[in-house]
């Protein structure tokens, strides 16, 4: 176990302090900003330590809490009978055995996710005692064929679980919620669920715990008026929210994106390639303009393997071997990042102790 835990109420309040610091911080030069750190930064477990178990499983979050991670983060999707349950995606073959279940052969199906056809099984076609008969699987087996030991051990968790685990452990949660608009247009809205669940544990205030994000905006804005807990803009390198026609990430990126952004959210969770692009050595004005506007920025994801790293971070020509995980940490660190996505929750830890 790493030595930088720290109290959940600890983290909030680091939080809170990034950002007053970050709005008193607007009339100095970008320089500034970036170079000096505003409060220790966090440390997420990128749907738990899913470097080192199946992802989104009790397993893979308890793991990341031993590794040192700050926050563990739930992606959420919804099941028939509402129930808020932690996948990636609300297609679940990848992650589950569900295609060696016959009883659910006939479920099947295709959709249109975001503008996608999707085939395959879907959360929403089933009651949660029926997921629960489901067992959890690596979803990247030939990157992390380790990983598949743990295969069939480990049953979906639900939100409350995630809580309930966080709250013990004395970490924070940082749910995402998945296709909101799409889960609205088939009466599942996922947002008053996410409220409920953290009211019903107390867990809806400025100095809890929690961080909610999302790539759409129409939600984020919802939740604004529903719950006191720092929400974080999701941003990609390319694309733009779904909820949002017309409107690319690159352009809440700008400074007057961002100071937009703020009206509504009080951190920008983004694609680390927008920070420090691939070839480059120097960080774009992301942080610095983020951090004018009001924003903490977290980046995700730092992972282990070569093929999810810039050049200048890799070891050798296999893609599924070890990079320097620790050296492009430092490198996002330097930048001036106020937390990290990981799937190797302890390989930044140990980065975070050093410094």
């Amino acid at each position: 176990m790493t030595s930088r835990k720290a109290p959940a109420a600890t983290l909030v309040l680091a939080l809170a302090a990034a950002l007053t610091s970050v709005s008193a911080s607007a009339t100095a030069s970008p320089a500034d900003v970036t170079e000096a750190p505003l409060v220790e930064p966090v440390l997420i477990g990128h749907r738990g330590a899913s470097g080192y178990r199946p992802e989104h499983t009790l397993a893979a979050y308890e793991l990341a809490i031993e590794q040192g991670a700050d926050y563990i983060e739930p992606d959420l999707v919804s099941t028939r009978d509402g129930v808020l349950v932690a996948r990636h995606e609300n297609e679940i073959s990848g992650t589950t055995d569900v295609a060696d279940h016959p009883e659910f052969a006939d479920r099947r199906t295709t959709k249109v996710i975001d503008g996608r056809a999707v085939t395959g099984w879907f959360t929403e076609d089933f009651t949660y005692r029926e997921l629960r008969t489901l067992r959890a699987k690596e979803r990247l087996p030939q990157v992390r064929p380790d990983n598949t030991a743990y295969d069939g051990q480990e049953r979906i968790p639900t939100l409350d679980q995630v809580i309930r685990l966080a709250r013990r452990a004395g970490v924070g949660v940082y749910p995402e919620t998945k296709h909101p608009t799409y889960f609205d247009s088939i009466g599942l809205s996922l947002e008053e669920p996410l409220v409920a669940a953290l009211r019903k544990r107390k867990w809806d205030d400025a100095d809890d715990p929690v961080i909610i994000q999302s790539f759409e905006v129409t939600n984020l804005r919802e939740l604004d008026t529903m719950v006191d807990v720092p929400l974080a803009q999701l941003v990609d390198a390319s694309g733009g929210p779904f909820d949002r026609p017309g409107t690319t990430y690159a352009s809440m990126l700008t400074p007057a994106g961002l100071a937009e952004v703020a009206t509504y959210a009080d951190g920008l969770g983004a694609n680390k390639f927008v920070v420090l692009p691939r070839g480059a050595t120097e960080p774009t004005a992301v942080v610095a303009d983020a951090h004018d506007a009001g924003l903490v920025v977290h980046v995700w994801t730092m992972r282990l393997e070569n093929q999810f790293m810039d050049s200048r971070f890799k070891v050798g020509a296999d893609p599924d071997a070890p990079g320097d995980l620790a050296a492009e940490a430092r490198a996002f660190l330097d930048a001036g990042v106020d937390g990290i996505f990981s799937d190797h929750p302890d390989v930044v830890a140990g980065v975070l102790d050093a410094r």
